[in-house]
């Protein structure tokens, strides 16, 4: 797991080298005709990368977007109208039954089928009509770390293209060196790691475009960790859960500059006043100085593609709060690589 960590930025940059230019011709083809609605279906770490993907193609193509809920076809049969529509299905192995078959059926619906896999000759490869493939070479952490990275610039990219934003565009080339930046700062979190040994369960949180990177850090916490670690939109957060945040309670913040930034500096201050244990991502120093423990990330990044950045430390915390707490990150108990199942 941490050697797929510290590959990502050498795995960024040989992506866009080696993708874009697929990725722009799929995008200038969608944007001289968009379609009606975009559904994304996946599961586990892909389907984080998914709600990614509805955040940026709402706010930066304006198409209104689903995230599939894959059952509905798999065991109740439903026949979707999906005609004209753009289904885009996110899977590391690309052997994710359910997927699959949703993939199928939408093509058979009517739909362009786009594949975003790290296995050209995968069941969801040979089900698409378009495949792309993440370039990030095996990836043998049950824990997926790189291939999530990959499909996030997946689909940053082709959206930058289909939305005509070539300033989006141009600022994947500096995506590796950013990731490299956010690596530097493993001495910070094994601080936090060691903060949290103890930990027994926490809320993690962000808002917009990093609601996306909460639960996928919470999902590292789960599966590396054991936690009970509970994801929540900032937004979704003050609206009931907050009551049972009191003295020590152990909150993640995720907290990149950009438009949810504002939100997430005034839910850092309610936490503070609850006198939660907060650990909060950012840069800004003002909020950094309202945590128990701040994890300052040295890197100035779009909004639109802080998720590709944020999210490496957080993989990093759950390596080696693991680890602390005598457990292989490797080896997580009950998991396999690949999930089959309808």
């Amino acid at each position: 797991m941490l050697r797929e960590i510290r590959e990502q930025p050498a795995r960024l940059a040989r992506f866009c080298d080696e993708a874009g230019p697929q990725l722009r011709a799929l995008g200038r083809r969608l944007r001289r005709k968009p379609p009606p609605v975009v559904v994304l279906a996946a599961r586990g770490t892909s389907d984080n990368a998914a709600l990614y993907g509805r955040y940026l193609i709402e706010t930066r193509w304006g198409v209104p977007t689903s995230l599939a809920a894959p059952s509905v076809v798999t065991l109740y049969g439903a026949r979707l109208r999906l005609r004209g529509a753009l289904v885009i299905a996110l899977s590391q192995s690309g052997a994710s039954t359910d997927i699959v078959e949703f993939l199928a059926a939408a093509r058979a619906r009517g739909a362009l089928t786009v594949a975003i896999t790290n296995h050209g000759g995968s069941p969801l490869a040979r089900a698409a009509h378009e495949t792309v493939l993440l370039r990030t070479g095996p990836e043998r952490s049950v824990a997926a770390t790189k291939t999530y990275t990959a499909q996030l610039t997946a689909l940053s990219l082709l959206i930058a293209e289909a939305a005509g934003a070539p300033a989006l565009a141009a600022r994947h080339a500096d995506l590796p060196a950013q990731a490299a930046r956010a690596l530097r700062i493993e001495d910070q979190v094994r601080e936090v790691a060691r903060h949290w040994r103890r930990l027994e369960g926490c809320l993690v949180t962000s808002r917009g475009y990093n609601f996306a990177t909460a639960r996928e850090a919470a999902l590292k916490l789960k599966e590396t960790c054991y936690l009970v670690a509970e994801p929540l939109s900032s937004a979704d957060l003050i609206h009931g859960p907050i009551a049972i945040i009191e003295r020590g309670f152990p909150v993640l913040l995720i907290a990149p500059p950009g438009n949810a930034f504002p939100h997430l500096a005034a839910i850092a201050a309610r936490l503070r006043r609850r006198r939660a244990d907060t650990v909060v991502l950012a840069s800004d120093p003002a909020l950094l100085r309202r945590a128990t423990v701040p994890l300052a990330i040295p890197v100035a990044v779009d909004e639109a593609l802080s998720p590709h950045v944020y999210v490496i430390p957080l993989q990093l915390l759950a390596y080696h709060l693991s680890r602390l707490r005598g457990l292989d990150p490797d080896r997580p108990r009950g998991l396999r690589k690949v999930t089959r199942g309808r």
